[in-house]
């Protein structure tokens, strides 16, 4: 059976934070705010994923209840554990396609690296995996550079 699943993530800048995406550290001036690392591209991933299996979504698997044992957790973590969750429902990965919307950073430079750590975390060919980004032209929280959104679109056999 095919399935596909849809994810949608947001996490607003804050200053004294590293900035995660797609499980690698993208030089900025500011990290994005969040209960884990914040990579907001693998949060959007894992609700794909999860989304595609009827799963629910990460915050149902992974709270961010203050204390528990996924605070300020790796993000790759938790995608490793979403992939074990998907393969033991019968389930692979035929590919994903994620596009994250930032004014900032310029992330072109990072997008093959983030594209090659997703793969080896998912245990998927690079092949599988397509990372793209865009700016919003300026408009709205993304464009005044408040934050960054992230969608995500799977495919799972």
């Amino acid at each position: 059976m095919t399935r596909i699943g849809f994810g949608y993530d947001v996490h607003q800048f804050a200053s004294g934070r590293k900035l995660w995406l797609g499980g690698i550290e993208v030089p900025s001036e500011q990290g994005l705010l969040g209960h884990s690392d914040a990579d907001v591209l693998i949060h959007a991933l894992c609700d794909a994923l999860l989304g595609a299996a009827a799963m629910r979504d990460i915050g149902y698997h992974f709270p961010d209840t203050k204390g528990n044992e996924f605070e300020g957790i790796d993000s790759k973590i938790l995608l490793r554990r979403v992939m074990q969750m998907i393969r033991e429902a019968g389930y692979e990965l035929a590919n994903c396609d994620i596009t994250v919307c930032a004014q900032v950073p310029k992330l072109s430079p990072y997008i093959d690296d983030m594209r090659a750590c997703l793969s080896r975390v998912m245990q998927v060919e690079v092949g599988q995996v397509s990372v793209k980004a865009t700016t919003t032209e300026h408009l709205g929280f993304v464009g005044r550079k408040e934050g960054i959104a992230a969608y995500a679109v799977v495919l799972l056999q």
